[in-house]
C-alpha cells in the first residue's frame, strides 16, 4: 500500500510540474507575440526569441553577436503593456552600452554597429510594475 501512495504522489507532482511549466511557456508565447509589434518593417526579425521566466529580483542573461555595418532594433517585453522590462546591453567586458532604464523603460532601441560585437543582454522585471514574476522576452531585428 505504501508503494502505491508514493507512486500516486509522484505522478501528482509530475502532473503539477508539467502543468505549471506549460502555463509559463504559454505566457511567454503571448508576450512574444505582443513584443513582436516592435519589430516591424523596415526591421526584420533575426528569427530568435530570447525568453526567461523571472521570479522576484532575478535577471536573465542572453548572449548574441551584432555584426558590423548593420542597424539593429532590440525590443524587450514582459507583461501585457510596455515598460515592464528593464534591459541592458553590455559588451563582453560588461561595459554598459545601453540601458532602457535611462529611457523610461522604452520597449525598444535602434542602433548601428560599426564593427562586429559580442554582447550580453540582461533583462529584469521593473520593480515599480508590482509584478513579482513574469516572462522576459527579448527580440532582435535588423534592417535589410
Amino acid at each position: 500500500m505504501r508503494k502505491s501512495v508514493s507512486f500516486v504522489t509522484l505522478v501528482f507532482i509530475l502532473f503539477l510540474s508539467f502543468s505549471s511549466g506549460k502555463s509559463a511557456f504559454a505566457q511567454c508565447d503571448t508576450i512574444a507575440k505582443i513584443c513582436n509589434k516592435h519589430v516591424k518593417l523596415p526591421f526584420v526579425s533575426d528569427g530568435q526569441s530570447y525568453r526567461s521566466l523571472l521570479l522576484n529580483d532575478q535577471a536573465a542573461e542572453f548572449q548574441t553577436t551584432f555584426y558590423g555595418g548593420a542597424t539593429y532594433r532590440l525590443a524587450g517585453c514582459s507583461g501585457l503593456s510596455d515598460g515592464n522590462l528593464i534591459f541592458t546591453l553590455f559588451d563582453k567586458d560588461r561595459n554598459v552600452l545601453f540601458t532602457n532604464a535611462s529611457q523610461k523603460n522604452a520597449p525598444y532601441w535602434d542602433f548601428k554597429v560599426s564593427s562586429t560585437l559580442d554582447c550580453i543582454i540582461e533583462a529584469k522585471l521593473n520593480p515599480a510594475s508590482g509584478n513579482s514574476s513574469g516572462c522576459a522576452v527579448i527580440l532582435i531585428g535588423f534592417k535589410q
